[in-house]
């Protein structure tokens, strides 16, 4: 197995090993620790049916379904992320960590890509351990006794009309109101580090703040925390997996492939409440 970093701030590319294929318990651990050492891990040439897709996944964590949008049939947890070639938008468009609106928000996303544009579409990642580790004492004082209050509404803006429809089931978008209260800055249950943890997508105040008090902090800090240096870049082709530590880094899909249809398949695995 090679482990090939990317970038300065965090992603690796592994190769030598087929991850569409049963892994032996060695291979499992080096894969882990790459994510761990890494925080964002790529593989390519992964042609992975549902079956294959759901056992790679197993080896890291327990997938779970993903509270918006419905799995692909006969299989729950692998949700389909679908952008058309006449559609504007895109799905999660924005810089965000999923669904930090749930108690428990998931450990990792594991995303393959079946049908990609012959240009664009790459996706961006943030470590949110640099962000962190970058900011002022005094700021990092005073971020480690606060808490984010997330809410699934605010991430409805990056939701395209079409999926919002398609998952109604009735022709007409349905609210969602989940909510959930985080520390601004969690500790990596596995390896101990420090990293931000609000994110523009779900985060809406800090509590105990009313919006207007919390913006000037959470606007400083949704810019701070993807600074080009703390970034990296992957550029998608088809059978290509990327899979991310979701409590420690943020992504965000680039929007600049319109006139191209582009479908991925997701599975997201269950975390714990961030302390």
């Amino acid at each position: 197995m090679q482990v090939t970093p990317i970038s300065g701030a965090l992603g690796a590319e592994i190769g030598g090993v087929d991850i569409t294929r049963p892994l032996a318990e060695p291979q499992v651990a080096e894969i882990r620790q790459a994510l761990l050492d890494h925080q964002v891990i790529f593989f390519r040439d992964a042609h992975f049916t549902p079956e294959a897709y759901m056992r790679f996944a197993s080896y890291f964590g327990t997938p779970v379904e993903y509270p918006l949008i419905r799995g692909i049939p006969g299989f729950p947890m692998i949700t389909e992320i679908v952008k058309h070639e006449h559609e504007r938008s895109n799905f999660g468009g924005v810089w965000h960590a999923d669904t930090t609106y749930l108690p428990e928000p998931p450990m990792g996303t594991i995303l393959n890509g079946l049908e990609v544009p012959p240009y664009g579409g790459d996706t961006m990642f943030a470590s949110q351990y640099l962000a962190y580790e970058s900011l002022s004492e005094t700021m990092r004082g005073l971020l480690d006794g606060l808490v984010g209050v997330s809410s699934s509404a605010k991430a409805d803006v990056s939701k395209t009309r079409e999926d919002m429809i398609s998952n109604a089931g009735d022709g007409a978008a349905q609210p969602h109101d989940y909510r959930a209260e985080h520390p601004a800055v969690r500790t990596h249950p596995e390896t101990g580090r420090k990293a931000l943890y609000v994110n523009f997508a779900h985060t809406a105040q800090f509590k105990g703040m009313t919006e207007a008090e919390s913006a000037p902090i959470l606007n400083f800090l949704f810019q701070h925390q993807v600074k080009p240096e703390f970034t990296c870049r992957f550029s998608w082709r088809a059978d290509s997996v990327a899979f991310w530590d979701n409590r420690v880094v943020q992504h965000n899909p680039v929007n600049d492939y319109h006139g191209f249809r582009r479908v991925m398949r997701r599975i997201t695995l269950a975390g714990d409440r961030p302390v």
